[in-house]
């Protein structure tokens, strides 16, 4: 089942970026203003394993976890009126990439390095990823990411801005954006 019946009001909206850039705390808010349901694919998947990612990643291995991630992301994208937040390591994935891009409007939340190392200390105790790596490390794996992420539909800059006012940007955005493609009556 694809979206091309879709109009681009009712295309879910995909929020895409690295760990930690704010894609849950945003979707949310921007879920709220455009009347949309959210969806958090790692809540999804927690719910679906009854236990937390780490515990998911350590008992049955990140390739569980990616086919259940794609699986969810799959189903929740080509139904309309969504706000679906993907985890950072999601859009790695090339089949899930053609999935979003083709059903969903896909909204890049892209942060600089600097901004992003100020919100380390809260992120590296649930992120199983972080654990362990040093900070070029994860350096290293930031920039790796940006390539997979430069394949979306809107590309938003959050440095400058707290998750309510990028929220309110992005509604205000998407809304232009709706009016603008709206047939126009005769």
């Amino acid at each position: 089942m694809r979206n091309f019946g879709l109009s681009i009001r009712e295309k879910s909206i995909v929020c895409i970026g690295f760990m930690g850039v704010g894609k849950t705390t945003v979707g949310k808010l921007l879920a709220q203003k455009l009347y949309r349901n959210f969806i958090d694919i790692d809540a999804e998947i927690e719910k679906a394993f009854a236990m937390p990612i780490p515990q998911i990643f350590e008992q049955y291995g990140e390739q569980v976890f990616r086919a259940k991630e794609k699986e969810l992301i799959e189903k929740y994208s080509k139904q309309p009126l969504n706000i679906i937040s993907v985890g950072g390591g999601a859009f790695l994935q090339k089949e899930i990439q053609d999935i979003c891009m083709t059903n969903c409007i896909v909204l890049f939340l892209d942060i600089s390095w600097e901004s992003w190392k100020d919100r380390i200390h809260i992120l590296t105790d649930n992120r199983p990823l972080l654990k362990g790596r040093s900070l070029e490390d994860i350096k290293s794996l930031f920039l790796e990411r940006q390539n997979s992420y430069s394949l979306n539909h809107s590309k938003f800059q959050i440095d400058n801005f707290k998750a309510e006012e990028a929220a309110d940007y992005l509604a205000d955005a998407l809304k232009l954006s709706w009016e603008i493609h709206a047939p126009q009556p005769k």
